[in-house]
């Protein structure tokens, strides 16, 4: 069985920085994309940034130039820096994971609990 565990969400001002972070754990053969994803009160689920396994990074508009996205292949885990932090930022973040259980098994998506990041003065 395969977990993700985010953390590192929290109620800040606006201008301020949070670091999230995520890590998977369980029977990991491989994984390739990790990607963080946000929803905001009474809007839908959107894309924020995305990695893949050997670096590639993209960035939803709305956060580039303010959120940096990295992640430590070793230990299983995506990181989400997050700077200059705004009212319209504040969002239920979600982990989410492509997962090889096995070296013969496809990929499947796994998906974390969320972290609430609130940006408010």
């Amino acid at each position: 069985q395969v977990q993700l565990v985010e953390s590192g969400g929290a109620l800040v001002q606006p201008g301020g920085s949070l670091r999230l972070s995520c890590t998977a754990s369980g029977s990991i053969f491989m994984i390739n994309h990790m990607t963080w994803y946000r929803q905001g009160p009474g809007k839908e689920r959107e894309l924020v940034a995305t990695i893949t396994q050997t670096g590639t990074i993209n960035y939803d508009d709305s956060v580039k130039g303010r959120f940096t996205i990295s992640r430590d292949n070793a230990k299983n885990t995506v990181y989400l820096q997050m700077n200059s932090l705004r009212p319209e930022d504040t969002a239920v973040y979600y982990c989410n994971a492509d997962i090889a259980q096995h070296p013969t098994y496809t990929f499947s998506s796994y998906w974390g609990q969320g972290t609430q990041v609130t940006v408010s003065s």
